[in-house]
């Protein structure tokens, strides 16, 4: 099974902890689906989603999880767009264009 991470980061706080978190798309998931393991949080999106998320005017993603023991997991992945003005220090060079930015 082919799997393509898209972002992937990581958060170091106080005492070197870090919490690593993952977006990847495969053409094996049916469904968004979200696991937790290790510090590390994992959502998998289904490659036609993400294919047409990423290529269209829609801004997001959402998605629930049903979680052993009945309860339920709210998954939402949505664009991050460009601010309408700069700000120092901000490397926006991997962003979205702004929908309101003036071409």
């Amino acid at each position: 099974m082919r799997v393509d991470a898209l972002v992937r980061g990581r958060v170091i706080f106080a005492g070197s902890n870090t919490f690593e978190y993952v977006l990847e798309s495969s053409p094996a998931t049916v469904k968004p689906e979200a696991h937790f393991s290790n510090n590390a949080l994992t959502v998998r999106i289904p490659e036609n989603d993400i294919q047409q998320w990423s290529t269209s005017e829609q801004v997001s993603i959402a998605a629930e999880q049903i979680l052993d023991g009945g309860g339920s997991l709210k998954i939402l992945i949505e664009k991050d767009f460009a601010c309408l003005a700069p700000r120092d220090g901000e490397d926006e060079s991997d962003m979205y264009p702004h929908p309101q930015q003036e071409e």
